[in-house]
């Protein structure tokens, strides 16, 4: 969304992107059981807004293709994480040791850097989601919509990615050994999502009819307890977490991804602020210098401490509106909340990271 094209924007990639991806402009909500469609205007359309639906895989080749070969080691799975002087040490899964001045998680929700740090452990949610992505090789004829269903307690939805490629998403309650038996099994998987939507138009199932059964994933959506980060750690010395290893959420912003990118300028801003208060010849020694880390990364958490709080707590107050089942519930949703979720989606997408100052003598 917004936020997320504002920050690859800083990093000079936006554009590259927005070539292959059409800008989503208005999401159509209906309902099976009132017979409810509605369409309504992505969230200040008309003043900066943007979301677009892009594939992972370009994304990160796009970031990739940023950097310096051999920057990226791949198939290193930290298992252990050690304090030594100033530096920290990453023992990894092959038995080898990265030695780093700044170790930053962004590893995910089960993140081991959290665990070091002593956050609390994610909760689950209570719901699961179940994803997909479908290829048209001749074109899957929708416009540049977002289509979302609620019912019974369901959310469905799919939103084009280019003319076709398409992708899905369906959550509901579950338990956490339903997913685990849902995971082992992708024809399963297919077969009760086609149960769960039997009831919307016919269009809505052949997309998921369409889906190859290795294009299906099941996963359960934990979140971090929003008052955990007001009171635990976000970095300590040289060490912090930034993504879904800091603030693992419920999708129902969509704000995964875009949250991740926007840390990544914030904290490199930070970074660059501490280090580059004087020449890095300049500094005199390594104690001095993991001084400076710490107060950049200290900067870093006092600013993403309450934006992680709210888009947590967001996600979550969404969810709920759009998610519980009920009579009540579904005739306040479709007469007086769904304007209000849309907007909330707007306010939380609407960051500016700023910009990034590079220079080639730093």
């Amino acid at each position: 969304m917004t936020n997320a094209w504002r920050a690859l924007d800083a990093l000079g990639i936006g554009n590259s992107l927005r070539e292959h991806y059409p800008l989503i402009s208005r999401l159509q909500v209906g309902s099976s059981l009132s017979g409810v469609t509605s369409e309504n205007e992505s969230p200040d359309a008309n003043e900066g807004y943007e979301s677009r639906c892009v594939r992972r895989k370009e994304l990160l080749e796009t970031l990739e293709r940023e950097l310096p070969h051999g920057t990226i080691r791949y198939s290193s799975k930290v298992v252990s994480i050690e304090g030594r002087g100033y530096h920290k040490f990453l023992h990894l899964a092959d038995g080898s040791t990265l030695k780093a001045k700044v170790l930053i998680g962004c590893d995910g929700v089960n993140s081991l850097v959290a665990k070091w740090l002593g956050l609390q452990k994610p909760v689950y949610s209570g719901r699961s989601a179940m994803r997909g992505f479908v290829e048209y090789p001749d074109g899957h004829g929708f416009q540049p919509r977002f289509h979302v269903y609620f019912e019974g307690g369901v959310r469905y939805g799919y939103v084009p990615c280019d003319d076709k490629c398409l992708y899905w998403f369906c959550t509901y309650g579950s338990s956490l050994q339903h997913v685990e038996e849902m995971q082992e099994n992708p024809a399963k998987m297919k077969q009760f999502v086609l149960k769960k939507i039997s009831q919307l138009p016919q269009q809505a199932a052949a997309v998921v009819e369409m889906t190859e059964l290795d294009s299906i994933s099941c996963s359960p959506l934990k979140q971090r307890l929003p008052w955990n980060l007001l009171l635990g750690n976000i970095s300590k010395g040289n060490v912090c977490v930034a993504g879904n290893a800091l603030h693992p959420m419920t999708p129902n912003i969509g704000q995964g991804s875009g949250s991740a990118l926007e840390e990544g300028v914030v904290l490199a801003k930070c970074l660059a602020e501490a280090l580059l208060k004087k020449p890095r010849n300049e500094i005199q020694n390594e104690e001095e210098e993991y001084g400076r880390i710490k107060k950049g990364l200290e900067k870093f958490a006092k600013e993403r401490r309450w934006r992680s709080f709210s888009l947590i707590s967001a996600a979550y107050v969404v969810g709920f509106i759009q998610e519980r089942n009920g009579k009540v519930m579904r005739f306040l949703r479709e007469k007086f909340l769904s304007q209000f979720t849309i907007s909330i989606v707007g306010k939380m997408a609407d960051f500016h990271c700023g910009e990034l100052n590079i220079s080639g003598s730093n």
